[in-house]
């Protein structure tokens, strides 16, 4: 049982290695790898999709804060921030990355933004949210029936228990929204710098074209 357990803990490890590894890769392979959470949409006026290909050199384009990769065959552009260990910069257990599908439609430039995490991250997220409150509520009903309530030291007992529970879940809640926040700003800020990347160069391939001009729909 030890050694089926500790083979168990291994390649539940290598499971998340692996999963984070497809993530954080910029491979044209798994580009689009990662459990989508939000999406937002911007169109550049007047640019085609062959435009973009003329911005990123061989490789990957290094930004302040990120790096973005251009997958001409999928239409594709991959961002992420830079994941500076034992920093200020640190990396949460929920990192985003994000993936932009590019399109034209004849006279605007669309970029589909999708904001992914790691698929282990959102399954072992849900797996806990789900292991609280289906743990407390499954200890109250069993309470009860029990036949716990029929004293008021039962009574307290199960509004203590039941406290308990949403005190750790608020707590949870609290940290995911914190994490998610704190990783949405890093992703947006790389994704602006990419846009500030892109305006330029595109502005300049037309001398008689007026201003470029950025639309944003929600």
């Amino acid at each position: 049982m030890t050694f089926a357990g500790i083979i168990a803990i291994l390649l539940f490890l290598g499971l998340i290695i692996g999963d984070w590894y497809q993530f954080t890769t910029l491979k044209s392979w798994a580009c689009q790898y990662g459990c989508p959470l939000a999406h937002r949409k911007n169109a550049l006026d007047s640019q085609s999709v062959s435009s973009i290909s003329t911005v990123f050199k061989p490789g990957a384009l290094a930004l302040p804060h990120g790096i973005a990769r251009w997958i001409a065959d999928r239409r594709v552009i991959v961002i992420r921030p830079y994941y500076q260990l034992f920093s200020l910069r640190f990396r949460t257990a929920w990192p985003l990355k994000g993936t932009i599908d590019v399109s034209s439609d004849g006279t605007q430039l669309l970029l589909h933004l999708s904001k992914r995490i790691p698929w282990s991250s959102a399954i072992l997220t849900f797996l806990w949210l789900l292991f609280v409150i289906g743990g407390t509520l499954t200890f109250v009903v069993l309470f009860i029936l029990d036949g716990g309530i029929s004293t008021v030291g039962g009574v307290f007992w199960v509004i203590g228990m039941t406290a308990l529970g949403l005190l750790v879940l608020a707590g949870g809640l609290i940290l995911l929204s914190f994490a998610y926040r704190l990783e949405d700003s890093r992703l947006t800020q790389v994704y602006q710098e990419l846009l500030d990347v892109l305006t330029p160069p595109l502005k300049d391939s037309d001398k008689s074209a007026s201003p470029l001009k950025i639309s944003q729909t929600p």
